[in-house]
């Protein structure tokens, strides 16, 4: 393993990446790490609707809860889990982002029970660096975990793989909202934090109990240098393989990788957009169609469940259509949706705004497997930069947030549209580079010619002019 030595526990992977049966395993304890930052994401939205009315915050304010969970967290120490994978591997990687997880969720019991009228601003405070470290861990789930779940397996079903990971972080997030209408909005409780101190001790005893479960659990590790389908040695001692589509691969430093930096500006457009569409859902349904705060939350659970039908449909098309013509297509329909919402009253905005989280729930993990596709000995830290795109949650809310308070939460949902743009850019490049397919293209469909020196170059042809330099080394 490239940066560090393979972890004695850890089987490494033969062949560059598992199949069948041997993929159950690690594939089940990657999604029980979707499934708790999933629940802890669920539960945000809905916190920060409660603080504005526990702690009487702003709409702005509340969204300090987004800018430490997105920017705190994702954007400052995802540089770190990703050096911290490229040298210790997958598993302690994985040991370190539950530690924290389970740290930052027990630091909420503190700081509810210490919360008085007297010191809202700074209970709020404390919230906040409880959130803060709760991101750090998930920041470092997200790098390894998001990496794992596609570099295990066949490159060819990768965003399938990875549709089907992060359709469990839907269903998580989807009952957050349903458990926390109940706790947080219901009875004594609308005004009170006593149950937000159960909610997390609950989180941080499932994180503990993962943690356990991974450290005694032999997961399997892949090395960088295994090229999916087949590595070659050339005479410079660069890598070289074939992609999913038969083109030769030449290993390039990581500041020019210029694919992955723009899979890093759609990923980070993309999750603000993401983020600002649930953060003030409850604000919209109680201004535009007034619903309660509970009733609310309970339809921002609905969403959420519209968002994991969304993850599993996608992986089901994602075996058939192309990735990148899936996301063109669901972007522009978002765009469409969010022209609506910004325009619409009654109950109409807030079923369209359902909507959305159906048609945005492929994006995330299209996005990071577009973006890290082809890295080789890059793809860790790759990895680490497409999670630190998470960070858009912390600029774009506070943006929806600043316009809601001075016109209304209605006109404010046209900021979310702008970030589709960017994701239906993105999505329309990659279709058209890669000759405008809709269905899948496997690997024997397409030429196995790439562009290598400046010269077209037949795969077959290189990998017997490697194997003949090597042939005259071993003379």
């Amino acid at each position: 393993m490239a940066g560090g030595g393979m972890p004695t526990d850890a089987p490494g992977v033969s062949g560059g990446y598992l199949t069948g049966k041997r993929l159950i395993f690690p594939l089940s304890l990657v999604i029980s790490l979707f499934f708790l930052w999933g629940f802890s994401y669920g539960l945000l939205d809905v916190l920060n609707k409660h603080f504005q009315t526990v702690l009487g915050v702003s709409r702005l304010e509340s969204t300090g809860l987004q800018v430490m969970y997105f920017g705190g967290g994702y954007l400052c120490f995802s540089p770190i889990a990703a050096e911290v994978l490229k040298r210790k591997g997958y598993k302690v990687t994985i040991l370190m982002g539950l530690a924290l997880y389970s740290l930052g969720a027990i630091m909420f019991w503190p700081t509810a029970h210490f919360s008085t009228p007297q010191n809202q601003k700074a209970a709020f405070g404390g919230f906040l660096v409880c959130t803060f470290v709760i991101a750090c861990g998930l920041a470092t789930l997200e790098t390894s975990a998001n990496s794992y779940a596609v570099v295990i397996g066949h490159p060819a079903t990768a965003s399938a793989r990875l549709q089907f990971c992060q359709s469990w972080n839907g269903v998580a997030s989807f009952i957050g909202p349903l458990i926390a209408s109940k706790a947080f909005f219901s009875g004594a409780n609308a005004n009170s934090l006593t149950n937000v101190q159960y909610v997390y001790l609950a989180v941080a005893c499932a994180g503990v109990a993962v943690a356990v479960m991974f450290f005694f659990a032999k997961l399997p590790e892949v090395e960088e240098s295994a090229v999916r389908s087949g590595s070659i040695v050339a005479d410079n001692s660069e890598e070289l393989g074939l992609d999913q589509y038969g083109h030769v691969l030449v290993q390039k430093p990581l500041r020019k990788e210029y694919n992955m930096m723009a899979g890093f500006v759609a990923q980070f457009c993309y999750v603000g957009a993401q983020v600002t569409i649930a953060t003030f859902f409850i604000n919209y349904s109680t201004e535009a169609a007034h619903y309660t705060s509970e009733e609310g939350a309970r339809l921002l659970s609905y969403g959420l469940l519209t968002f994991t039908i969304g993850r599993f449909v996608a992986a089901a098309l994602a075996l058939v259509l192309e990735s990148n013509f899936i996301i063109m297509i669901f972007a522009a329909i978002n765009i469409a949706l969010c022209a609506y919402i910004s325009n619409a009253h009654g109950h109409g905005g807030v079923a369209c705004i359902i909507v959305v989280f159906f048609f945005m729930a492929p994006m995330y993990p299209t996005l990071f497997t577009l973006g890290t596709a082809n890295l080789g000995s890059n793809t860790r830290r790759g990895a680490g930069i497409l999670v630190m795109g998470v960070s858009g949650g912390a600029v774009f809310p506070p943006i929806q947030g600043a316009i809601a308070d001075a016109a209304s939460t209605r006109i404010s949902y046209l900021v979310p549209m702008v970030g589709f743009v960017v994701v239906l850019a993105y999505g329309a490049t990659h279709w058209v580079k890669r000759g405008f397919h809709v269905l899948r293209v496997k690997g024997e469909d397409v030429p196995a010619e790439a562009v290598v020196g400046g010269e077209v170059v037949d795969a077959k042809e290189k990998r017997s002019s490697v194997v003949e330099v090597e042939d005259m080394k071993k003379i």
